[in-house]
């Protein structure tokens, strides 16, 4: 009897919400103050778990219509919450501005084992080795006492959004101890009358569909490449990189064409390569192709290049490296370049194709590269070739040009000879530059990641790759950093991966927000150098004094920004 007066009541509780609450406890005033503590802390700042106290900011986003305001409230307790959760809602300016465009997660966090080699007197140093990265996408979590949680919120502000200030209500509520909490904190943003519609700053990172990073995307169902599970992950892939203004394409054109042979000739089909393509143009994330690698290094890092050619082996293609000067790789490349460029130019795609030769040629190894080069030229002239160099001693056969970040300081006045002769000029980040250069490993200052793109207005590059978007190892939340060659060359914590596995789906991080905030300043900086050219100069010169010296103060960078929708808006 008692058991089933219970089990109504239960019941009945679940269908009644007020019956529910007047059994939970509660706090009374002025207790919950004694115990959880919470502050808004500027988004830029890295919020560690052993972090007790905090700078303070107004809780106030300046932004432009188009791009994302983003908030970071830091959550400390003296006992253990349980089933912690957060949400929104707007409480001013009845326009539905959160509804439907905000987000809100809390922010997780990696370990970092192998410090970073040569590291800038600004290294964030974690006591625990675990930093802030992945913005988790859960609806609760249990915080454990004298553990700080930083919890985000991102709005994206539609472009057509009216100027004005806009006041939305962080909500937070748990449970400690068996009693019910709940804790508001206000947020204002303020829209700007300055407006978004593309950036046009070409971003490039390069990502892996292969089949350990298939199994971890699909939570180990699916490990097959070009299988229908491979197609529904890569439109995700490209869904998120729309999401945070990535408009150029690594496709790994060798292996996703299927290649016959009868003799010496050569029959190609590029329906995988298409679909590929169609899929990134579908979600509005595609503004160029980069073809993959043709070649690459015969031996060590020190080796000549050579390219790659197909031969079969029971009945499977497969792929060898042999110098560019073969009858073998001539024969082969004579019918596959002319048929590739025709095969463009049917698809309409030939005028945002850009073509890799190798990767990173460097003094001793340039005239290998500046002959495959040549040769593909010789081929199809109007193709336009892309890579990363070490070296400029490569006959010009670039056309897009792009350096490691610290070779385009020193070799400055090369690339601007470049660039009055009509070449493009990008840089990239990868395992380096280290010192005090800016990067995105997860042991720098976020604001090193963001003024990556100050860096690209104030020298003139138009484009900014990297290698890894979601390299990932085997526990990328639990482990950042990883060797990769056998002489022990460190992988520095997240330079593999800028994003973060999770069921099918795509987490981002941090460092991926201040990477599209930053993508965004290069295009506000761009629209005022239009209509302020001076002070669009100085106010870059403020943030990024050289190469690899800059001013990171948040509240002076913040000043700064806000300096620029104030001119842009007049």
């Amino acid at each position: 009897m008692r058991y089933s007066l219970f089990l109504c009541m239960t019941l009945l509780a679940c269908f009644n919400p007020s019956i529910l609450k007047a059994q939970q406890k509660t706090f009374a005033d002025g207790q919950l103050e004694d115990i959880v503590s919470i502050a808004s802390v500027d988004p830029l700042e890295k919020v560690f778990k052993e972090t007790a106290f905090f700078q303070e900011t107004e809780p106030i986003a300046d932004v432009a219509r188009g791009e994302h305001a983003s908030f970071q409230f830091a959550l400390r307790s003296t006992r253990t919450i349980r089933h912690l959760s957060a949400g929104v809602l707007q409480l001013s300016r009845n326009t539905g501005l959160l509804k439907g465009n905000s987000f809100v997660g809390f922010v997780g966090y990696t370990h970092v084992g192998r410090i970073l080699p040569n590291p800038p007197r600004d290294r964030l140093g974690s006591p625990s080795g675990f930093y802030p990265d992945p913005i988790l996408d859960t609806d609760f979590i249990d915080l454990h006492n004298f553990t700080t949680q930083p919890v985000w919120v991102t709005v994206a502000i539609p472009a057509e959004q009216p100027p004005g200030d806009y006041t939305g209500l962080l909500t937070l509520k748990g449970s400690i101890d068996g009693k019910a909490f709940s804790i508001n904190r206000r947020f204002t943003i303020r829209v700007y009358p300055v407006t978004i519609t593309r950036t046009s700053l070409w971003v490039t990172n390069w990502f892996w569909l292969d089949k350990s990073r298939l199994l971890q995307l699909s939570g180990g169902r699916d490990s097959v490449p070009f299988s229908d599970g491979y197609w529904k992950l890569l439109k995700v892939a490209a869904r998120k990189m729309k999401e945070y203004d990535q408009n150029v394409i690594l496709a790994p054109l060798l292996e996703m064409t299927k290649i016959s042979a009868a003799g010496n000739s050569f029959r190609f089909d590029f329906s995988v390569f298409d679909r590929f393509v169609q899929t990134f143009i579908d979600e509005g994330t595609l503004g160029r192709i980069e073809g993959g690698h043709i070649g690459g290094r015969m031996g060590d890092w020190s080796s000549q290049f050579g390219v790659f050619v197909p031969y079969w082996s029971q009945d499977t293609m497969h792929l060898k490296n042999i110098p560019v000067g073969d009858a073998e790789a001539q024969q082969f490349y004579r019918q596959f370049i002319p048929a590739l460029v025709s095969h463009l130019k049917e698809k309409g795609w030939d005028k945002i194709y850009l073509q890799h030769i190798c990767d990173e040629p460097e003094p001793g190894n340039e005239k290998s590269y500046a002959d495959i080069a040549g040769f593909i030229k010789s081929l199809a002239p109007g193709i336009k070739l892309i890579d990363a160099v070490h070296s400029h001693g490569l006959n010009n056969t670039v056309d897009v040009w792009v350096p490691q970040l610290d070779f385009f300081h020193t070799d400055y006045q090369f690339y601007k000879q470049r660039k009055e002769a009509g070449d493009e000029c990008w840089f990239y980040t990868c395992l380096s530059p280290r010192g005090e250069y800016a990067n995105r490993f997860i042991e720098l200052p976020l604001i090193k990641t963001r003024i990556l793109h100050w860096i690209n207005f104030r020298y003139g590059a138009t484009g900014y790759l990297h290698w890894g978007w979601n390299y990932w190892n085997d526990h990328p939340t639990e482990e950042a950093s990883g060797i990769i060659t056998e002489s022990g060359n460190i992988m520095p914590g997240g330079d593999a991966f800028i994003t973060y596995p999770e069921q099918g789906r795509i987490l981002s991080s941090i460092r991926l927000e201040a990477m599209r905030d930053g993508i965004v300043d290069y295009e506000l900086l761009k629209m005022l150098a239009v209509r302020h050219p001076d002070e669009a100069g100085e106010i870059c010169r403020e943030v990024v004094y050289d190469f690899d010296r800059y001013d990171t103060d948040i509240r002076g960078f913040r000043m700064k920004r806000r300096q620029i929708l104030e001119l842009l808006s007049r």
